[in-house]
């Protein structure tokens, strides 16, 4: 993320602003809660989408997840899907617990998945028409999962439980805390308008979990609220339709990104396993971060050597970023695309751009 590209953000939108927050995607109001409570690891932890009004907020997994996002709904998919894809077929196999939903199947999931989901908050919405719109994270503790059903919008953002305290003091600012329960999770609600409310969890197994909403009054959240479980690790994962990449299918799905990039020297594919559960623009983003940021660090190697031919290789790479099919396929749906471009192309002309790591995500 530029320097430039979080000008434009502040600019567009005070994030104090419940009426500008309302109308950010899970994905972008995540951003703007780390803006205004804790400094920005220096990972790809949510690459820049486009603002989108709460009616034009048809995002790119719509299609897909309308028929299976959220419990009865969401926990239903363990019903609707099956026999779940051959990737998942790596462990014994397990069956999932009974749900209201009605019957389960038996669906196998790798120990990578397994792991991921166990370490992280598993909480999704026990409600029908609720549909998954954003996911991204779970391979540390940080990251979001957003639902979506009709006017309404529901964000769960969770954070290291160190950061707990900070956040807890930016919400005083919005309102007095009310306590309140969230499936036996001890919480304080805050509001931010007749129609805004969020809910900071308790720290818990290291985490602390942020429920967001909006496009419905006290009332409605207070009732949506009791539809939020916390569910075992089998069940959440059942619950993600396939397009989310999950550590089972990253081999799969990076295959099919890398396709034609060039790839930079000693680049570690295996690393990629690493990358946890995301969505599909998520996970190109983290792909080709990691990518972007070993030509540069190759880039700068060659010029430290004096080696002409690595130079004229690196920028020649990063050049090649325009025609990356990768890029084309996110450009559409985010920003993430276009602050590639220009922080690769400063590099290939010779010029490398102060904050070019934070920008691009590299460690």
């Amino acid at each position: 993320m530029t320097e430039e590209h979080v000008d434009r953000l502040v600019r567009d939108a005070d994030p104090y602003r419940p009426e500008v927050i309302r109308h950010l995607d899970g994905a972008e109001q995540a951003l703007l809660e780390e803006i205004m409570s804790e400094p920005t690891p220096d990972r790809v932890a949510d690459a820049p989408r486009r603002s989108r009004t709460r009616r034009g907020l048809v995002r790119r997994l719509a299609g897909p997840l309308t028929a299976a996002a959220a419990l009865i709904g969401v926990l239903a998919v363990v019903t609707v899907y099956g026999e779940p894809p051959g990737d998942r077929r790596a462990a014994p196999t397990e069956t999932v617990a009974p749900t209201s939903a009605g019957p389960t199947t038996s669906i196998v999931f790798s120990p990578v998945a397994l792991k991921a989901a166990e370490e992280n908050p598993r909480l999704l919405i026990d409600e029908p028409g609720w549909q998954v719109t954003t996911v991204y994270g779970f391979a540390e503790k940080q990251g979001t999962i957003a639902f979506r059903n009709g006017g309404q919008q529901m964000d769960m953002n969770w954070y290291p439980a160190d950061q707990y305290a900070g956040y807890h003091a930016d919400r005083r600012n919005v309102s007095a805390p009310e306590a309140v329960k969230v499936d036996g999770w001890s919480g304080d609600l805050f509001r931010y308008s007749a129609e805004d409310f969020a809910v900071l969890l308790r720290p818990r197994d290291g985490v602390f979990v942020e429920l967001r909403a909006g496009g419905g009054n006290r009332t409605e959240f207070d009732r949506l609220l009791t539809h939020v479980v916390r569910v075992d690790v089998r069940t959440w994962l059942a619950a993600l339709p396939p397009e989310i990449v999950t550590p089972a299918r990253v081999d799969e799905q990076a295959a099919k990104v890398l396709a034609d990039i060039p790839l930079p020297p000693d680049f570690d594919r295996a690393a990629l396993a690493g990358l946890g559960t995301n969505d599909a623009y998520q996970f190109g983003a983290q792909v080709t971060s990691r990518v972007g940021c070993a030509w540069i660090a190759e880039w700068q190697r060659a010029k430290r050597a004096g080696d002409d031919a690595a130079l004229r290789r690196a920028a020649d790479a990063l050049r090649s970023s325009h025609k990356w099919q990768v890029l084309h396929q996110m450009n559409d749906e985010g920003d993430w695309p276009e602050v590639f471009w220009e922080t690769a192309d400063k590099v290939a002309a010779g010029d490398l751009p102060r904050g070019y790591d934070q920008a691009l995500g590299c460690a």
